[in-house]
């Protein structure tokens, strides 16, 4: 089994001990993504800007590997508060073309530099 560490500037850097996201078997296997801003280095104020963040941040992690929003197969989705779902929901629908892929999605106790959504997720790559 080949493992391959992916890693991209358009993103940022892992706030702990992991990667971005690491390449096996025609998969990506993408760490959670906190809503920051790659280009600041900061979390915007609103779950709506986070949530645009992170996806944001996935999506050029996936481009890095070779991959894309479309060949997403899971995403698991932390929220600070649940109350926020309706309003995420807009935000992750537009991403896709409408082929979602499988989903989870629920609060947490408190997410890592006071983020108020994490996104993770799991695609194929060409």
């Amino acid at each position: 089994m080949t493992r391959e560490v992916i890693a991209t500037t358009k993103a940022p850097g892992a706030v702990g001990p992991y990667v971005q996201a690491i390449k096996s078997n025609g998969m990506v296997y993408c760490s959670g993504q906190l809503g920051i801003d790659p280009a600041t280095g900061k979390m915007p104020e609103t779950v709506e800007e986070q949530a645009h963040c992170s996806m944001k941040n996935l999506g050029a992690i996936l481009e890095e590997a070779g991959s894309s929003y479309q060949k997403i197969v899971k995403t698991t989705i932390f929220l600070d508060n649940i109350a926020d779902f309706a309003a995420i929901n807009k935000i992750y629908e537009s991403y896709f073309d409408g082929q979602f892929p499988a989903r989870s999605c629920f609060q947490v106790g408190k997410l890592p530099l006071g983020g108020l959504i994490e996104i993770e997720c799991i695609a194929e790559y060409e």
